[in-house]
């Protein structure tokens, strides 16, 4: 399948700058850096099926996942975005934001396979994958399997083969840590390139928000911002210590990234133990009701984990499936049930997480932070019935 003209688009200022250097002397990128990639598939379920039934879904907005009123919106396409649909989101929800939105049914074991695929093509340039999900992973490609050593060139050449070969389109982040790689795949979504060279780190991450930042979420981000901290370059100017007094070891992390100091490793084929999401919420959460509507969108996001948790990214289930729990006032409990049959699916997660939040009776406090986690793992389904329930406290 050859890419259409109008496909390989006008990269963004970074790439570009990158790319015509790179044209003249591909191996002038710096020899002591490493070149890191993350390679994202732009909407990945959703595409796979507006590729499929273009007849049905080609320019049409569209949510893989489970019809509304219970459902939830495991993918949306680009269509179904500027209405602000997304991942994680009641299908309810969505269905009223977005007007005409065609709900599809997920095709997981289409999804794995096109996984698989993708991975192959990945594995041509390197063996150092660490595959984050089904869609996405990073790559160190400093030292190539063929081909000179530019994470430009490489990147270019997977974004080609992954588009001729499956007719779907990547995007793709180049740096010298995993941060900024990260960053950098989101800058020129859907089918874009972004490169950012070692000398230009520290411009980049200056002019992010702090919402890009590894481990800021909503309620960080709030109290950053009645610090006066806003962007990357705030956190630059902004001194450790006080970083430190607000956040604890966190603030440490940040002032970190925030100066390009990021030496995570690629770590292929990583052996999990655990899958898990939490959220923290704004405000304070004490119906159970309420709770549980708020664990809908985490039971999702660890089932769709699992689905890419085991090696090479195949999906894996797990027997000991963990509720966490912080109040108010930061104290934090745990509630675990343990299983002989290994699980995966959301609405297995939820109907665990719904005893587990009643057993042996509703939390006393408000909640803050709720967080749900799947341990002893197995790529294999294993029947049998429940064990126990076992309440913990941390």
């Amino acid at each position: 399948m050859s890419r259409p003209e109008d496909a390989d688009k006008a990269e963004t200022k970074a790439d570009k700058s990158v790319a015509g250097r790179a044209a003249e002397s591909p191996i002038r990128e710096e020899e002591a850096a490493r070149r890191i990639l993350h390679v994202d598939m732009d909407a990945f379920y959703a595409s796979i099926e507006q590729r499929d039934f273009p007849d049905k879904y080609a320019g049409e907005p569209i949510a893989v996942g489970g019809d509304p009123p219970k459902g939830v919106v495991k993918a949306a396409s680009y269509e179904a975005r500027p209405h602000g649909v997304r991942s994680a989101q009641p299908a309810v929800e969505a269905d009223r934001q977005c007007p005409g939105l065609i709900f599809v049914p997920p095709r997981m074991e289409v999804y794995q396979k096109e996984s698989r695929r993708i991975r192959e093509i990945l594995h041509r340039y390197t063996d150092i994958i660490e595959p984050l999900s089904l869609d996405e992973a990073y790559l160190d490609v400093t030292s190539p399997k063929k081909g000179p050593p530019s994470g430009t060139l490489v990147a270019r050449r997977i974004r080609e083969e992954v588009y001729e070969e499956t007719g779907l389109t990547a995007s793709a982040g180049v740096g010298p840590s995993k941060f900024v790689a990260k960053v950098a795949s989101d800058q020129d979504k859907p089918d874009g390139l972004t490169v950012i060279r070692p000398e230009d780190q520290l411009d980049f991450i200056a002019g992010l928000p702090v919402g890009d930042f590894h481990g800021i979420g909503p309620v960080t981000e709030e109290k950053m911002r009645d610090m006066e901290i806003e962007t990357g370059a705030d956190l630059q100017e902004t001194s450790e210590k006080t970083l430190r007094r607000r956040f604890g070891k966190r603030g440490g992390h940040f002032k970190r990234l925030a100066m390009g100091e990021d030496d995570r490793p690629v770590k292929p084929d990583r052996e999990r133990k655990s899958v898990g999401t939490e959220r923290t919420f704004s405000d304070d959460v004490s119906d159970p009701e309420q709770m549980l509507s708020r664990l809908e969108p985490i039971a999702e996001r660890v089932s769709g984990r699992l689905e890419s948790a085991g090696p090479e990214g195949t999906p894996v289930r797990g027997r000991t499936v963990t509720l966490k729990l912080k109040s108010h006032d930061h104290e934090v409990s745990t509630r675990q049930t343990s299983l002989r049959r290994a699980v995966r699916s959301s609405e297995t997660l939820m109907r665990l997480a719904e005893r587990l939040l009643g057993r042996p009776h509703p939390p006393e406090e408000p909640v803050r932070l709720l967080g749900l986690s799947v341990s002893s793992l197995t790529g294999r389904k294993e029947g049998g019935k429940q064990l126990e329930l076992d309440f913990d406290q941390a």
